[in-house]
Parts: structure tokens; sequence; C-alpha cells
């Protein structure tokens, strides 16, 4: 578990999975022979192999206001076409209350997009039927992801997602659709990062002078701001997604932004800065 302090807001990591390998599914061009020669990926980031590490986490996120939980990872119970996320009985929950967050104190639950590794968590088996897994919350879905999931035909991992995770929570009318730039509280806003999904958002958190940036899905690993080129086989749009990703990274090149990577592995953070013709990641 990894915490952050922001000003006065307070973020904390819950790890649902992290492992080294068989990520190559989501980035095919990181093949061990290429990770090796990036020294900086070592140990954090890459095993000596040239293996990939990558995680799957919520961020709880405390300001004086609220208390929310940022993506909610693959979750329990589910059918799902990749072996280790497919009918976990993981103790995700357990773990969040034992870091202090009780299902019940969260107030809001806010998807970066939904992917079926993003709003797992938003529901739970009870009784055979999905339920709310934060009953006191209001979940804070994209108007223009929910436009273009929702419209989605049943069948493949995306629709089962949102068929599991998703429905159930507007069903319920627990859900709140938001636009690509919505303030969520003063300390918390919206980036559109749109690409690997049609409305990607990421999270700005600004406070007495501090600033951090949890990513989302715009880049997957941080062997990306080495190789500029590598994209996510689970991108919507490439195109789109290498240019939100090359203009984010400019933007954050050499500032003192605190980078929280949704699938950064531990310790999940840290500053981008410029390395030649591109960038690393310092912890």
């Amino acid at each position: 578990m990894n915490k952050w302090q922001i000003g006065d807001v307070k973020i904390t990591r819950v790890v649902e999975l992290e492992i080294a390998g068989g990520t190559r599914f989501i980035l095919p061009d990181a093949v061990r022979d290429e990770v090796k020669p990036i020294a900086w990926l070592r140990p954090h980031f890459a095993d000596a192999d040239g293996n990939l590490i990558m995680s799957i986490h919520a961020l709880i996120v405390e300001t004086p206001q609220h208390r929310i939980v940022i993506d909610t990872c693959v979750g329990n119970d589910k059918a799902r076409s990749i072996p280790p996320w497919h009918m976990r009985s993981g103790p995700f929950l357990e773990d969040l209350a034992a870091a202090g967050f009780a299902a019940e104190s969260i107030d809001t639950v806010l998807c970066t997009h939904l992917h079926v590794d993003h709003v797992g968590w938003n529901t739970r088996l009870v009784d055979g039927s999905w339920v709310p897994t934060f009953p006191n919350a209001r979940y804070l879905f994209g108007r223009e992801e929910w436009e273009h999931w929702g419209e989605q035909e049943t069948g493949d991992q995306y629709s089962d997602a949102i068929d599991d995770s998703v429905r159930p929570i507007v069903e319920a009318d627990l859900h709140q659709l938001v636009e690509v730039d919505h303030q969520l509280c003063p300390e918390i806003r919206l980036e559109p990062s749109r690409g690997h999904t049609p409305g990607h958002v990421s999270v700005r958190i600004s406070s007495q002078g501090d600033e951090a940036l949890i990513t989302g899905d715009f880049i997957h690993h941080p062997c990306q701001l080495a190789r500029l080129d590598w994209c996510s086989s689970a991108d919507w749009d490439q195109k789109i997604a290498k240019a939100t990703r090359l203009a984010k990274l400019e933007e954050l090149a050499d500032n003192p932004v605190l980078v929280i990577g949704t699938h950064f592995a531990t310790p999940s953070a840290g500053k981008v800065v410029r390395d030649g013709d591109v960038y690393r990641l310092e912890v």
C-alpha cells in the first residue's frame, strides 16, 4: 500500500493484483529484448529478464469533503476472458477495509473509463445478483463513455463488464453522467485524455500549491515514456491515444506534478523527466 499527500488531499493505493510477465497482450511491442535496454525500469517496473511488472489497483482519494474511489479493478466472481481475471475470489474488500476504508464509508466512485479492469468492484455478487459494492456512493461515469459502451452488443469482454458492473449501478439510479472536464470538488477535476476509449479521462488533484495527475490508461506502463511509439492493443483509436500520450508527457515533463499511474507497479508514482528525446519516470 502506498500513500501520498497532495496539500489537503490524501491518496491511498490498494492493490488487487500485481504481476510480472503475461502483459504482452496489452503492450505487444514490449518484448523482453526491447525492454531489457531500458535500464531505469528495473527493479520496480521490469524484472531482469525483461518482463514488465504491472498492477491493478484502486486509488482512494480523501479531500476535506469527500472519500472517493478512483477505478475499481477487476472484481470477484466475474467471468472474464483473461485467465488471472476470471472468477476471482481475492481479498480486495478486506484489504480496503484494513486500510481504513469500509465500503459503506465511500461517498463517490469515479471511473476514468469503462473497461473491464476499471469497473469490476462497482458491484459484488449477493444471492445471485449484482449489487452496488459501495451503497452510499454516487458513481460518476463519463457521459461520452456511457453513450459509447452502453450501446455495445452483448457477448464480448467489454459488454460483459458493462452488464455486470455498470448497468446494475445505472438501474439502481446511483450513477451520475459527467463531462470530460467535470469539477468534482475544489481539489479534484477531470481532464479529457481520449484515445484509449472515446471518453477517457484523467484526474487532476490540486491543493495548497501541490499537484498530482492520476493517469487512467492514457499510459499503461512507464516503458511507454522511453518508447513513445509503443501503443496498447486495447486502445480504441491508437492514433488519438498516441497523440494524447505525447501531449500529456510534454506537459508533465520537468514539472513538479506527481504522476500516479493507474497500472504502474509499486511504487506507482513519480515525476516525468526528459531523457534525451524521450522521457523517464523518476521515483
